[in-house]
């Protein structure tokens, strides 16, 4: 195969790509691939989700079920979240919150720890309330939010199966505001940090490094009482107009703004579901650092400007609420993100990310595990306490080593990649 992934500076290197469109044949593929790995929506930069053979869900049937009882819904893994909203606005339900956007698949988002963004709102794993995964012997495991290795299970990093269906919490649909804030201080962020970031439900900072910060989005949950309108934040002017996180372009791809309430599904994201999200041609790095270490780690990348610049299209800070999933990077810390986007040049951002993780280093800062980052297994260990459980669990429910990569042993597990490893076939079994 030739496929590549979403910005397309990635090859993938599998000899085959399958597209099972029933559950009994996704066991079988497992069971006889002696390395697979699953292929979502591609939004990753690395060979994260690469191997001998890919598997990808899209065939699945959706089997989109609500429970307004329990107040959960799930659904075939394979779906992308903005297919997984719309079936929400039916049923008049919505979840907490949503990344920067909704073209991402949502087993993929939770396999990553990958976020939206507010100081109370946890990364999009954290309303999984049940998972459906198939191992590498075929067998089907199921877990619910409360059982033993449910927290080990949900940030899996694509380690311990194929997670075919997900369950996650819903509650009462809701409305949303976003206005835009144009040219915040440095010094004005520094000093009311906290009152900037719980300005909204969700706050987002968009930055270029430069004298100035360029925008902060607002997002606030609207309700019927009458919208109180601010001129400023912080000495940031409100925006007139629409605006691109990316100073430039087309706000045309965005998300509707100037404070006119819309569902919560179409606010949330920066970027709209059928529409170009970001540039569409860049690479992806992020940082999140403990929140007590924020002003610092900021001041510390700030530094390096003159380095970074000539290579960003623009840098986003958020906050995300802490957690108890063994490798989420807001595993017991509130955290904030520090985000970049680059231009599509891997050599010399490689280069920038290097300096970039050295001076963030004294800061525990973990990188997202689906963008593009330089630090190996043996200086990420540190940072997840949990890391050994995992490690267990990985060899406990994949002894045979089908869902390593490259990837996984280089950047998690530290081992080496074992492609020689005995490969007998088993039969799926339900």
């Amino acid at each position: 195969m030739s496929e590549s992934n979403w910005a397309g500076n990635y090859i993938y290197r599998a000899d085959k790509l399958h597209r099972p469109s029933g559950l009994e044949q996704v066991q079988e593929i497992i069971a006889n691939a002696p390395r697979v790995r699953v292929l979502g929506s591609r939004h990753s930069f690395t060979d994260i989700a690469d191997s001998s053979e890919l598997l990808t869900l899209d065939g699945l049937p959706a089997d989109i079920v609500a429970d307004h009882e329990a107040g959960t819904i799930s659904f075939s893994a394979g779906l992308r979240y903005g297919e997984v909203t719309e079936a929400l606005r039916v049923e008049s339900v919505a979840l907490p919150n949503l990344a920067s956007l909704p073209h991402i698949s949502v087993a993929g988002a939770v396999a990553t720890a990958s976020h939206g963004s507010g100081d109370a709102n946890g990364n999009l794993a954290t309303t999984v309330a049940g998972l459906e995964i198939v191992l590498s012997s075929g067998e089907i495991l199921t877990s619910s939010r409360g059982d033993a290795d449910f927290n080990g299970l949900v940030v899996g990093l694509g380690a311990l199966g194929a997670i075919t269906r997900l369950t996650l919490d819903v509650e009462p649909a809701y409305h949303v505001r976003q206005r835009v804030f144009e040219g915040l201080g440095w010094d004005a962020l520094f000093e009311n940090f906290d009152e900037i970031t719980s300005a909204g439900y969700s706050v987002s900072v968009f930055t270029r490094w430069s004298e100035a910060i360029d925008q902060v989005w607002v997002k606030s949950r609207a309700t019927e009482a009458p919208e109180p309108l601010r001129g400023d934040l912080f000495g940031a002017i409100a925006a007139t107009v629409d605006r691109h996180p990316i100073l430039g372009l087309d706000p045309v791809n965005c998300t509707p703004q100037m404070g006119a309430a819309g569902l919560w599904s179409d606010r949330l994201p920066h970027f709209r579901m059928g529409f170009t999200p970001s540039s569409g041609r860049e690479l992806q790095s992020e940082y999140l650092v403990p929140r007590r270490h924020a002003p610092a780690a900021i001041q510390a990348v700030r530094a390096l400007s003159d380095a970074i610049q000539p290579v960003l299209q623009v840098s986003e800070i958020r906050t995300v609420a802490a957690d108890g999933l063994w490798m989420s990077p807001q595993y017991g810390e509130d955290t904030v993100a520090i985000h970049f986007t680059w231009e599509r040049e891997m050599d010399a951002v490689t280069g920038v990310i290097a300096d970039i993780e050295g001076a963030l280093a004294p800061f525990e800062a973990r990188p997202h595990w689906g963008k593009v980052f330089g630090a190996d297994a043996a200086s990420i260990a540190s940072l997840y306490e949990r890391l050994p459980d995992f490690t267990r669990l990985a060899g406990r429910l994949d002894s045979r080593g089908a869902f390593r990569n490259a990837w996984l042993n280089t950047r998690v597990l530290g081992m080496n990649d074992r492609v020689g490893r005995a490969h007998t076939a088993r039969p799926p079994r339900r």
